[in-house]
């Protein structure tokens, strides 16, 4: 996995714990299920990104 996409999708799942504080705080719900899906989305790329990466060390291509 690149650089990029490692920073890429721990920044989401940093915005989506923001949003999910903030639905929270104020009481919001929508806000909080929108900053819950945000970090799911980025845990599920990292996991992707995490296959892709072992199976290139298992062919080593």
């Amino acid at each position: 996995m690149g650089l990029g996409d490692k920073i890429s999708n721990k920044a989401q799942e940093m915005v989506g714990k923001v949003k999910e504080g903030i639905g929270e705080a104020t009481h919001n719900a929508e806000m909080k299920a929108d900053g819950h899906k945000d970090q799911a989305a980025a845990k599920a790329k990292q996991v992707g990104e995490d296959v892709k990466d072992a199976a290139k060390d298992i062919t080593g291509k």
